[in-house]
């Protein structure tokens, strides 16, 4: 039972390596978001930053603040979620689908 186990606690112990080789790679892996047809876009890496955010002079030349922020909102929240989508694709090919309980 004792080497059953260690295999186990080795395989464990390799996942954890993996997976946070994976945190570290996510940095650079970046996903695009946008809204309004392209009017606001954001970029945004898999450690859930907020790397670049461009708006149209279109949106600007309205002098709409409201439509603005709006449209801001709604572009980095789209591309928060495609980042936790990018991340949770990537982990599940690490893990096997399996979802990871101890916060791993």
């Amino acid at each position: 039972m004792s080497k059953g186990f260690n295999q186990i606690l080795q395989q464990a112990k390799k996942m954890q390596d993996r997976m946070m080789k994976l945190q570290e790679e996510m940095g650079d892996k970046t996903v695009e978001a946008q809204s309004g047809g392209g009017m606001v876009s954001c970029v945004v890496n898999g450690r859930q930053e907020v790397l670049s955010l461009k708006i149209s002079p279109e949106v600007l030349e309205e002098k709409d603040n409201e439509l603005l922020e709006d449209l801001i909102v709604a572009a980095v929240n789209e591309g928060l979620n495609r980042s936790r989508e990018m991340v949770q694709e990537e982990m599940s090919k690490i893990t096997g689908g399996m979802q990871m309980p101890f916060g791993m």
